[in-house]
């Protein structure tokens, strides 16, 4: 049997150099560049805070001298004057209008994008997936001007038997009373933007449930369950959370939409009489401000059109803080 002689266990570990894996060099190297990401990262988060900030100071600062000078109910009022020595301005039409055709483009968009992205990621073999999730992709390219053309020349004709069948069967009921209007309606428009913002909540939706994680899946399926209660066990509760995510930045983007909406909206007169009727015309914010772009000649009717451009800034904040809450919440649920 050989004996070692002078060697201990200490020495035939190797040393570290400059030049090997486990040197100081490159340990030091990694903590740096760690320090760079992270400063990186946490500038890049300052940056996007501080451009909405300063976005909203500026609409802030641009709106208040014209509604020190409003001489009518900013929130509550119809009218739209902004010129002369005695403006009057509200934004209670706009409101409406915004409001009642993004939750129409929603309340269509969610459950079909949602549908297809469970078809896509739980039902369609590959061969079919694959080229069914990049078509309804492709509609995320459509320019926003093509579907307000599309939506005037062809798609009208479609939509108003379903607004007539609405109105006769449902006439009495407020938001389907009958207008007269045979334009752009609010909820033609509602139907135009579901279609717009369906790529946004299929594609996010399909992200997220592909991502369940198979041992769910599995499980539910060797305990019994059929593919539906799968589904509804495994991959719905799990993708919750996205799901939302999806529907509240489709939802940012039926608020903003301009080109689409401007070509299809049919405008009312200042005397028409106020209704709540879905099948009734009107302007969003967006379409407002487009449309009047001509009359940005003072500051006080730019400080009017800014003043809704603010208020449609709050809105969006607000609709975007809401769904991060819900999903913060639903996250330590879970957790």
């Amino acid at each position: 049997m050989s004996t070692i002689t002078g060697v201990t266990a200490a020495d035939e570990t190797p040393t570290p150099t400059s030049g090997s894996p486990l040197g100081g060099d490159a340990a030091g190297t990694g903590r740096l560049g760690d320090r760079l990401f992270g400063g990186l990262a946490t500038g890049a988060g300052g940056l996007v805070v501080a451009l909405v900030t300063l976005i909203g100071v500026f609409l802030l600062w641009q709106a208040i001298p014209a509604l020190a000078h409003n001489q009518a109910s900013f929130l509550t009022s119809r009218e739209w004057s902004v010129g002369g020595d005695h403006p009057r301005f509200g934004i209670v039409e706009l409101l409406w209008t915004t409001v009642a055709s993004s939750l129409i483009a929603m309340a269509l968009a969610v459950p079909v994008g949602v549908g297809v992205a469970l078809f896509i990621t739980q039902y369609a073999p590959r061969w079919l997936s694959r080229p069914a999730a990049s078509l309804v992709d492709l509609l995320a390219a459509v320019p926003s001007i093509v579907y307000g053309l599309w939506g005037v020349l062809t798609f009208r004709a479609a939509v108003r038997p379903v607004e007539d069948f609405l109105q006769s069967k449902l006439g009495w009921f407020p938001l389907f009373a009958k207008t007269g209007i045979s334009g752009g309606t609010i909820f033609f428009i509602g139907i135009v933007l579901a279609i717009m913002v369906l790529p946004i909540v299929t594609a996010l939706s399909r992200e997220v449930f592909a991502q369940t994680p198979v041992a769910h899946k599995e499980g539910a399926l060797a305990l019994g369950a059929t593919r539906w209660e799968m589904i509804r066990t495994s991959v719905l509760p799990f993708g919750r959370p996205g799901v939302i995510s999806a529907s509240m930045l489709a939802l940012g983007r039926a608020l903003g939409e301009t080109i689409a909406v401007t070509f299809i909206v049919s405008t009312l007169s200042p005397g028409n009489p106020w209704s709540w009727s879905l099948f009734n015309g009107g302007e969003t914010f967006a379409s407002r401000i487009a449309n009047n772009a001509a009359e940005f000649d003072s500051p006080q009717k730019t400080g009017a059109f800014i003043a809704a451009g603010l208020v449609l800034f709050v809105l969006t904040f607000v609709v975007n803080a809401i769904a991060r809450i819900v999903i913060e919440r639903r996250k330590a649920f879970t957790e």
